[in-house]
């Protein structure tokens, strides 16, 4: 189909009420990206090139998305709500530049795949004026139902309109659609407001074109193509549904997930080969975990970089900016944000790294943190190369440690260690002897009755 050019347009002006937020229903997210996204990402992925997408008055946020996601969309304001095929044609500027092919998708039917946008027009290459994307749910209820003819699909009828044997029928409409260029704006046009709420319904564009004799016709495909969200329990239902697609085609992929029902992922989220991830894990978007890294139990990752070999947690947290070398060790409850792990580096324990690089081969210990905001900006540690941070020690930041450097447990640093440098910064000891049995006594209560 390369020779055949494509717009699309995506529907995106509902208002999502029943989500019962106050932010525009297709900027809701499943795994880490709108729902918007989803639809314009496979846009992109089955290469069309122009994008028209419809938005409501004043919805600056979705056009901000869309422009967001793809470089060029065509922004068009449906200006009143009054049906689909209304919103559709608040692009006819779009749609009279004569594109080969014509798919209409809502914004928020996240799980559509790219090769479906194909298979739709394919069918309009083998001849097909009207093409409907159809499919099979266990319960029909609420769905148009797709009539069909000895093959020919005749009419979308709405559940409120059908018949008894309509009813019958289990095969549903998707609302995704094909229309032939050449001819999109003489059905499009044709669509009259007589339905019971007045609205002008891109349904009724299947008997359009069967008056004007052209061939429609149906392409049955999976629900979960088709998928929309009008609430937050459809929206906790697509999140599933896409988490089994992203689970399954990591561990086809080669990566092994112990129990991959309870592993999170983000659409982007990359594997290198012969990555582990045990189980409660969560990838959030931007993470890149590369060849034979082990991540365990518990930990969470939002825009991180994991290298080769890595091992991390359980019930670590790498938040944006963390970016890990090979066979970096972080252990237990500690937490790397916009910092850079070198090769071989560890922190095995209850630790934070913020705003820094921790060299090559070095080790900070338990406890150990750095104070990179002083309540007004944030500031840059540099740990050189084979450095020792002992245990419980704060580096205040700005602050430099010097290849091989070794700061004393407890010490809270306020200045530069030079190479190789021992750094001791805390106070002296003092014993007292024999106190012991005078302070337990001064800190017992009294034993007279009040």
């Amino acid at each position: 189909m390369s020779e055949r050019n494509c717009l699309a347009i995506v529907l995106a002006a509902g208002e999502g009420t029943r989500m019962r937020s106050a932010r525009p229903k297709v900027l809701h997210e499943v795994a880490g990206r709108s729902l918007l996204a989803h639809v314009l990402s496979a846009v992109a992925a089955a290469d069309i090139a122009m994008t028209a997408v419809v938005v409501g008055p004043g919805a600056d946020a979705v056009t901000a998305e869309a422009k967001r996601v793809i470089p060029s969309p065509e922004i068009f304001v449906q200006a009143q709500r009054r049906g689909t095929a209304h919103a559709v044609l608040a692009a006819k500027g779009a749609i009279g530049r004569g594109a080969d092919d014509i798919l209409i998708i809502f914004g928020d039917t996240p799980l559509i795949r790219p090769e479906t946008l194909s298979r739709m027009r394919q069918a309009l290459a083998e001849g097909a004026a009207l093409a409907v994307l159809g499919f099979r749910p266990a319960d029909p209820t609420g769905y148009g139902r797709l009539i069909l003819e000895e093959g020919t699909l005749v009419a979308i009828r709405e559940e409120l309109d059908a018949s008894a044997a309509e009813r019958a029928i289990g095969f549903c409409n998707g609302g995704l659609m094909a229309i032939a260029g050449k001819v999109a704006l003489s059905i499009l046009e044709r669509i009259e407001n007589k339905n019971r709420k007045g609205e002008f319904y891109l349904t009724d564009s299947v008997a359009i074109a069967c008056s004007l004799n052209l061939k429609t016709v149906a392409i049955e495909t999976d629900e979960d193509d088709v998928r929309g969200i009008n609430t937050k329990a459809q929206l906790a239902e697509t999140e599933a549904a896409l988490q089994r697609r992203l689970r399954a085609a990591a561990m086809e992929a080669g990566v092994t997930l112990i129990a991959p029902e309870t592993v999170f992922l983000s659409a982007d989220t990359k594997f290198g080969q012969d990555v582990v991830v045990e189980p409660f894990v969560v990838f959030g978007p931007g993470v890149t975990v590369d060849d034979n890294a082990l991540i365990r139990s518990f930990s969470h990752f939002d825009h991180a970089h994991v290298g080769k070999g890595g091992q991390i947690g359980p019930y670590a947290r790498l938040r944006p900016g963390a970016h890990l070398g090979e066979n970096v060790h972080i252990g237990n409850f500690v937490e790397i944000k916009a910092a850079v792990i070198e090769d071989g580096a560890k922190a095995n324990h209850l630790a934070y790294i913020g705003n820094a690089r921790l060299g090559a081969g070095s080790n900070f210990g338990a406890g150990a943190i750095i104070c990179n905001y002083d309540g007004v900006a944030k500031h840059r540690t540099d740990i050189g190369k084979g450095s020792f941070i002992g245990s419980n020690a704060s580096l205040v930041a700005p602050v430099k440690i010097g290849d091989g450097a070794y700061v004393a447990t407890g010490s809270v640093i306020t200045h530069d260690v030079p190479p190789d440098g021992l750094a001791i910064a805390r106070q002296r000891q003092v014993v007292k002897e024999n106190r012991a049995a005078r302070l337990r006594a001064l800190k017992r209560p009294s034993k007279i009755s009040p």
